[in-house]
């Protein structure tokens, strides 16, 4: 048995790449920044904030609500998988990258400063139909809006 499961929640690092293939489907491509923050030791070294940069590839139904409503800056939830591909450059040198195959994503901070966004606030792919589990189908938002009235 193996798991290839990779959840990230990071901000957007530039607009999404959009493309419409030759059979009208669509491919989002963009880059999102996952940060360590800095700390210190016990011993008093500090350590530096840390950001690893992730290429997100999202097809179909979520390349179409990214390129709706993700921009530079987005904070997203992503769910996926690891992929590596490689091909051959003009040089005949052989490249690789590793990218992150979406299944699912969530846009997240606060409602404000989603332009436009979704009140659903999980967006599964619509292409791969699957059992949702209770958690994965549920809505995270539960229409409750007064969570800014708390009073800390």
């Amino acid at each position: 048995m193996s798991v290839n499961k990779v959840i990230l929640i990071g901000n957007v690092g530039k607009d999404p790449d959009i493309r419409y293939l030759d059979n009208n489907v669509c491919v989002a491509n963009f880059p999102l920044a996952t940060t360590d923050r800095a700390y210190t030791t016990r011993a008093g070294v500090q350590i530096p904030e840390k950001t690893e940069w992730h290429n997100i590839v999202l097809w179909r139904g979520l390349a179409e609500i990214a390129e709706k409503y993700v921009r530079k800056g987005t904070q997203l939830y992503i769910e996926g998988k690891i992929r590596t591909r490689s091909w051959v450059d003009q040089s005949n040198i052989t490249r690789y990258t590793t990218e992150i195959y979406a299944d699912n994503m969530e846009l997240l901070g606060r409602k404000n400063e989603q332009i436009g966004a979704s009140p659903v606030s999980q967006i599964d792919n619509p292409v791969q139909p699957s059992l949702t589990s209770p958690v994965q189908g549920s809505n995270v938002d539960s229409g409750n809006n007064d969570i800014d009235d708390l009073p800390f």
